[in-house]
């Protein structure tokens, strides 16, 4: 059983993984910005500071392997321009950090990284002869792609401590305990099933608990190293979703409504460019390397979180 090491560990997907991680018997390190202690044998804390650069070294030379989550919630707030350099600059010095770190004495492995499919723009800026987005493509120049290629590229020096280094590029996570889909759920609770601008974007996105065992899978096989995309095999577009969990949720009872893209402009600022751009992401160089999805199409995904409520 190994050490992990889990930056950005409270959050939706620190908090799915430790569960996951200690469930198969390994021992979880959870780096916060203050000493806490934990009811669960399996997990403790470790303390840092990323704006001082400093990191608990005993905590750090126990880990076998790292997986870099840390990061301000993109959606968490308006992207003011104070805000914008707080989402990047959480990711790049925290990502600095680590890469201080490896250069003490350590026993770690691999590191794996997250990021985001941001990193890739609308489908309108894919070259046609591609039916979706894959890993070697170029960043988009808008505000997430680069602060995606800022991302990745401020962990790749790890690379130089002759460390494993896996990077996912995440679609948009589903699951019950945050993210996105309760944002869906919201107005279907009261009957309306709200459709976004046009609702013909296409979503790439992924449930949980697929995403938390592509990082175990990546953890556990020595050959998964570079870029993947963790995104499901099938994406939706943002109407069919909504009708699906509309349905799963209602039944019959529910009026499909459009929210105008002006609206969302007006009560999302920037961000809203992301709510209503389309990205068509595939998934083939991860299931080449051999994983496989338990939530291939987004009606399996919402029959378990629908069941799951």
């Amino acid at each position: 059983m190994y050490t992990i090491l889990i930056t950005g560990g409270t959050g939706l997907l620190g908090s799915a993984l430790t569960k996951m991680l200690t469930q198969n018997g390994h021992q979880v390190i959870i780096v916060s910005r203050s000493s806490k202690t934990s009811a669960d044998p399996n997990v403790s804390y470790a303390e840092w500071n990323v704006k001082a650069q400093t990191i608990d070294e005993d905590a750090f030379s126990r880990a076998d392997y790292i997986v870099h989550l840390a990061g301000a919630g993109v959606a968490d707030k308006r992207w003011t321009r104070n805000r914008k350099r707080e989402i990047v600059e959480s990711r790049t010095e925290s990502s600095a950090l680590i890469v201080k770190a490896l250069q003490q004495p350590n026993k770690v492995k691999a590191v794996l990284s997250a990021s985001g499919i941001g990193y890739y723009g609308d489908d309108a800026k894919r070259s046609p002869r591609k039916k979706s987005f894959t890993e070697e493509m170029r960043p988009d120049k808008a505000f997430l792609g680069e602060t995606c290629r800022l991302w990745e590229e401020s962990i790749d020096p790890v690379q130089k401590a002759g460390k494993r280094l896996v990077k996912f590029r995440i679609g948009i996570v589903l699951s019950n305990q945050g993210g996105a889909l309760p944002e869906f759920k919201k107005p279907v609770r009261f009957g309306v099933a709200a459709v976004l601008g046009s609702g013909k974007q296409v979503i790439s996105w992924i449930h949980i608990e697929d995403l938390c065992r592509m990082f175990v899978y990546a953890i556990d096989n020595e050959t998964i190293e570079g870029v993947y995309n963790a995104v499901a095999p099938i994406p939706v577009r943002n109407k069919e979703m909504t009708l699906l969990l509309a349905e799963r949720m209602k039944g019959r009872f529910f009026v499909p409504m459009h929210v105008p893209a002006f609206v969302l402009e007006t009560v999302l600022g920037g961000m809203s460019v992301e709510v209503l751009k389309s990205a068509t992401v595939s998934s083939e160089k991860i299931r080449a390397a051999g994983f496989s999805f338990l939530y291939p199409s987004i009606e399996y995904a919402l029959d378990n979180l629908v069941k799951g409520k």
